[in-house]
């Protein structure tokens, strides 16, 4: 009994996306604490419920024929709660209106209409080539980046531009090596995800990023990512600290994590350990911050 109590309330926290958007919360955090800023409650606010809005849509647009007879759980947990998902959709979007009219600047809302925008897109069939119509997730190799560029653009960008309106500048060095530390980290961690439907998408004509190189060559280039990461924290660290044997720590455990997963590992193990590290970055970040003072 106890055990079937917690699958299910892990199954709501993650097939609702509830979890992730709290990882997008995580990662706003890592930018403000990086930059040294206060956290702004209405931008962290805009991060969670618009990764919930948009997550959840992604999943609603991308309806197999036969959800019921998938071979993924979350798929199947989804569209057996078909109007629990729609009714915590509307109430995101219907969170994010007030938000972005009160609270975020000209600029905020002009990057995060584009950043939306191309989310949406992801999935949404509007493009029609040799008599398909298609989504940009269709389109070959792009759907990582664009993944990790919708991921930096939110919880990077959207901070930085939203300081701005207070007088505090980021230079644009400072902003491109944050940019593009959070654009590789998210590129790693959303490979494996590709490994494992790797199948699926070659049957559904998806040219990932693991089709097209295939499963070993992805994995390499995986830690690859994590590797330029790494060197790009110490390339560009004047002094070891605290905050930056954190980052290095997220990044070996989960180098280790993409290294432990593999097609066999059930969905858990990519929605709750592999996402988790954008949490787990931010908790580490913040514990050992304690220890400076």
């Amino acid at each position: 009994m106890i055990k079937k109590a917690f699958f299910s309330s892990l199954d709501f926290l993650l097939f609702s996306n509830l979890f992730i958007a709290f990882c997008a919360v995580a990662q706003g955090m890592v930018t403000y604490y990086l930059l040294k800023l206060p956290p702004e409650k209405p931008v962290l606010a805009f991060l969670f419920f618009s990764t919930l809005m948009v997550y959840n849509l992604s999943m609603l647009l991308s309806k197999p024929e036969q959800p019921h007879k998938s071979p993924f759980k979350r798929v199947r947990w989804i569209f057996s709660h078909h109007r629990l998902i729609i009714s915590i959709t509307l109430i995101a979007g219907l969170c994010i209106v007030p938000i972005a009219l009160l609270y975020l600047s000209y600029q905020s809302k002009l990057l995060m209409s584009f950043v939306g925008i191309l989310a949406l897109a992801y999935n949404f069939p509007f493009l029609k080539i040799d008599q398909k119509n298609i989504g940009l997730r269709n389109i070959p190799g792009i759907k990582l980046f664009l993944i990790a560029f919708v991921w930096s653009a939110s919880c990077v960008l959207l901070p930085i531009v939203e300081v701005g309106k207070y007088g505090i500048s980021v230079s644009l060095g400072e902003t491109l090596l944050l940019v593009g530390k959070r654009f590789l980290f998210i590129c790693a961690i959303t490979i494996p995800f590709d490994i494992r439907d790797l199948f699926q998408d070659k049957l559904y004509e998806l040219k990932t990023v693991p089709v097209m190189l295939g499963e070993k060559k992805a994995w390499i280039f995986c830690q690859a990512l994590l590797g330029a990461y790494l060197v790009l924290l110490i390339l560009f660290t004047k002094t070891i600290n605290a905050d930056v044997i954190g980052i290095a720590l997220t990044i070996f455990i989960t180098g280790w994590l993409i290294f432990k997963s593999n097609l066999k590992k059930n969905e858990y193990y990519y929605f709750f350990f592999l996402d988790g590290t954008m949490l787990l970055q931010f908790l580490i970040v913040l514990g050992l911050s304690y220890f400076k003072h």
